[in-house]
């Protein structure tokens, strides 16, 4: 599966974007830009039930992004 189609399937199954996922981590204090990916994948599992290859794409399109390093 692409990048692109896990991506599209995220929105589908949760009905919101990674940008969402980053104002909703912004929002409950969990975001960083210097967070590590088991904190987004507690995050993601807790709040849209997603599995670590779901995770790992949102974890993908936030350092595509810039939003961590």
């Amino acid at each position: 599966m692409s990048f692109e189609a896990y991506i599209d399937n995220i929105k589908k199954k949760t009905g919101s974007t990674p940008e969402a996922f980053k104002e909703g981590m912004e929002v409950d204090g969990t975001f960083s830009p210097q967070m590590k990916a088991s904190i987004l994948c507690r995050w993601l599992a807790e709040h849209y039930q997603l599995g670590h290859g779901h995770v790992m794409a949102i974890w993908k399109y936030f350092k595509a992004k810039g939003w961590i390093v």
